[in-house]
């Protein structure tokens, strides 16, 4: 069956006879006339508008897509488009770049770093903004205070004078004049990023002005941000790398999961139940051409290093024979990230506790001392990156922790997971966070001993923290939670962290989180509200900046109330988790280890499926797992409260959202109503887990109910909840045949799809009949 929102009619209600449509539309339409609405969507006012009448405009507005058509476009696109409104005037207090006439001035001998940013920018003027600039290379800029009509960029040491206060690399200092700008850098980079940071400064005007006393002195926060690829873990175009460095990362986890060099032997050779999961090999030309386009742009690569340390001379020699052959083809690699899933010692792991855990640990941080020793012969700069995210985080488990800091080689650098198994509470159930999830700021109880042992070692602390999307909803692009991604910002910044791995699973692709992520790794930054309020004008118009800062609040209230946590079937694929009433035929004859042939539409882990036995009721063991309440009885009501708290919160900011999309000026109207469609993902997924965990909870109960008036009752909630999750479902299915994002997490691929969602439709429809026929069979 079709959705009925995915049709050719603009009218979702298919139950209206087509001549009251008609007449229905007719007066609409005389009203948002007389009122000075436009015609061609649904304006409405504060109030908002629900999810069904702003299906409507997603219809109208967004074209269809296939499965990975965004995929295409980001692999395809450029950074730079057009971003200048033609009705945007400067303010008092700014100046306006001319159109024509000025000159970028640089000096001509730097590497290619500058020389890419350079250009870069005349592009972003001309293509962006509609200023055309002459590019002016010169042997020296040592005269730059005399240069006037021009955009002077280079390092302190090239613009004497200049840049006195810049203390490290990535610092750069902006400074307006009206005949002048003068972008300095401690190093190219910096530069680079001052440049970039003129780009971000003009988006959010929509034009090319600044404040006419702009002067910014801004330090690093981090020696590194890396992320990796939403397209994939390998797959990195060039328009990737260009969207990466302009949001402030300088640089890539690379080849994750596998040797830089190719070497695949831990997958082929070890006989560890895990090492079937390493078997890729990369391409070493790949890598080398994947490092050459990478330095052009400014960005560092890392990558992994895989190994089975068994703790004998010989696995030593193999080891180090295998850290010497990477620096030999990869000297430019910049550091290397030994994590515990692929570089391990003995087996798999560092599970346990007692005398066994702290053997491993030992014998790993020995596996570590080995790499650390063959790359500081060759270069004593590359960073070894310590991640030891198979030892237990969970709060009683600080003293292993705090060990494995303790034994770590002095030249390493450990780089603890930031929030994973934080501690927090929900309606007096204690939990635990599961995996890489936003509801808690961070960092846990177990990380912060280990920034704290490391500090009195001396040691520089990196450390994975997620910084706009997550595992948990992890199926979508982006997390649209601003102030709740902002307080762990300062946390990131107040325990002082040197680095940064901000994304795993999700990984990197360009969107407002983004963006303002890049604003808090510098000093110096514009105020929070201030610069959401910018954000906000820019996509929504400026009639809808204070509706949409007021969602943003409910969206981020939203996320702190959710406790679910991690990789689970509820935050990454509850919408296309079907409601089962009894068990269902097979989909297919084909029997693997990853899927249910029942239900062969996603992974078998992701799916919710009950106990047709009778034994479990497996939606209170989810509530239990899912939010680390191990040990708790009768978690299932307080978790169904908590979340259901949050999706009234999600309801809430939404019907202002949909507000300021739909009384959006058109120029801006696609935007924010793709903008919408990410938070109403959000919301579904919430309300989806709600559903099938209260039916499920509801049909154990009915099994033992021997009453026939209270399974009546029972019988009527059910019904209620599948026939709410249908039309759930039917706006599910419409956004997800309009953005190709939603559904799809680059560890996994995608987790339901539009095609599987109407898999769900026939099945729910299967539902309502079998609850008709028990209902006939227990009247009887």
């Amino acid at each position: 069956m079709t959705s009925k929102y995915v049709n050719n009619s603009s009218v979702p209600c298919r139950d209206f006879p087509a001549r009251a449509i008609a007449i229905v539309a007719i007066a609409v339409t005389g009203a948002l006339l007389l009122v000075g609405w436009p015609t061609n969507s649904l304006a409405v006012s504060p109030t908002g508008a629900t999810d069904k009448e702003f299906a409507r405009e997603v219809e109208q507005s967004i074209p269809l897509e296939k499965p990975r058509d965004y995929h295409k476009r980001l692999t395809e696109s450029v950074v730079h488009v057009a971003r200048r409104d033609p009705e945007a005037r400067a303010k008092a207090g700014e100046l306006t770049l001319p159109e024509q006439g000025w000159k970028l001035v640089w000096n001509r001998r730097s590497s290619q770093v500058l020389t890419n940013a350079v250009s870069d920018f005349q592009n972003y003027l001309e293509k962006s903004m509609q200023v055309r600039v002459e590019i002016d290379g010169r042997d020296s800029l040592e005269q730059w205070r005399e240069m006037d009509q021009c955009i002077v960029v280079g390092t302190r040491d090239q613009l004497p004078g200049c840049g006195t206060a810049l203390k490290g690399p990535k610092d750069y200092e902006i400074v307006a004049t009206p005949k002048r700008l003068t972008v300095c850098g401690y190093d190219e980079r910096g530069a680079m990023f001052g440049l970039y940071n003129l780009e971000a400064r003009m988006n959010l005007r929509e034009g090319p002005f600044l404040p006419v006393d702009l002067k910014t002195v801004r330090h690093s926060l981090y020696d590194a941000r890396m992320v990796i690829s939403w397209l994939g873990y390998w797959v990195w175009p060039d328009s990737m790398l260009s969207h990466v460095v302009h949001d402030g990362f300088d640089g890539i986890f690379a080849s994750v999961y596998a040797n830089p060099n190719g070497d695949a032997s831990l997958g082929t050779t070890s006989t560890d139940p895990w090492a079937r999961y390493f078997k890729r090999s990369q391409d070493p030309v790949k890598m080398r051409d994947l490092i050459d386009r990478a330095t052009r742009r400014g960005l560092k690569v890392y990558a992994s290093i895989l190994y089975q340390y068994m703790g004998t001379p010989e696995s030593e020699a193999g080891l180090r024979s295998l850290v010497r052959d990477i620096l030999e083809k990869f000297p430019d690699i910049q550091g290397y990230i030994l994590l515990t899933e692929g570089f391990w010692y003995k087996r798999m792991g560092g599970w346990g506790s007692g005398e066994t855990a702290k053997e491993w640990i030992r014998g790993w941080n020995k596996a570590v001392g080995f790499v650390a020793e063959e790359c500081h012969k060759r270069n004593p700069a590359i960073e070894i990156l310590a991640w030891d995210y198979s030892i237990g985080f969970t709060a009683g488990n600080t003293n292993m922790k705090r060990y494995a800091i303790q034994q770590l080689p002095a030249d390493a650098i450990p780089m603890p997971t930031w929030e994973n198994g934080k501690s927090f509470e929900f309606e007096g159930i204690r939990g635990s966070l599961r995996d890489y999830s936003l509801n808690q700021i961070g960092p846990a109880e177990t990380t912060d001993v280990q920034i704290e042992e490391a500090r009195k070692r001396g040691m520089k602390v990196y450390t994975k923290a997620d910084t706009f999307a997550c595992w948990q909803y992890g199926s979508t692009p982006y997390l649209p939670f601003p102030y709740q991604w902002y307080d762990r910002y300062k946390a990131l910044e107040k325990y002082g962290i040197n680095g940064t791995l901000e994304s795993w699973s999700s990984g990197y692709t360009p969107n407002f989180m983004t963006e303002l992520r890049a604003w808090y790794c510098w000093d110096d930054a514009p105020p929070l509200e201030e610069l959401l309020g910018a954000i906000a004008a820019r996509d929504f118009g400026t009639g809808g900046k204070e509706m949409v800062l007021k969602a943003w609040n409910h969206f981020s209230q939203a996320i702190r109330l959710v406790p679910d946590t991690g990789p689970s079937k509820g935050t990454c694929t509850a919408i296309g988790n079907p409601i089962f009433f009894q068990e269902p035929p097979l989909k297919t004859e084909k029997k693997t280890a990853s899927h249910n042939p029942r239900w062969p539409y996603t992974a078998a882990w992701l799916l919710f499926y009950p106990d047709f036995n009778n034994k479990t009721n497996m939606a209170e063991r989810h509530a239990i797992d899912s939010s680390g309440a191990w040990g708790q009885k009768n978690v299932l009501p307080a978790f169904l409260k908590s979340l259901k708290q949050a999706s009234d919160q999600m309801g809430e900011g939404l019907k202002l959202y949909r507000a300021a999309a739909l009384n959006s000026p058109q120029s801006k109207r696609q935007r924010a109503v793709r903008e919408v469609m990410v938070a109403e993902h959000l919301h579904r997924m919430m309300q989806s887990e709600c559903a099938y965990l209260e039916f499920e909870d509801l049909r154990f109960q009915l099994v033992a109910e021997k009453d026939n008036q209270k399974a009546g009752a029972l019988l009527d909630r059910m019904e209620a909840i599948v026939r709410k999750e249908t039309d759930n479902t039917e706006l599910s299915l419409l956004a997800a045949s309009r953005d190709s994002r939603l559904g799809y997490q680059p560890e996994g691929g995608y987790h339901y799809t539009a095609q599987s969602l109407k898999e769900k439709l026939g099945s729910l429809r299967e539902t309502i009949q079998q609850l008709a026929q028990y209902r006939k069979k227990d009247a009887r």
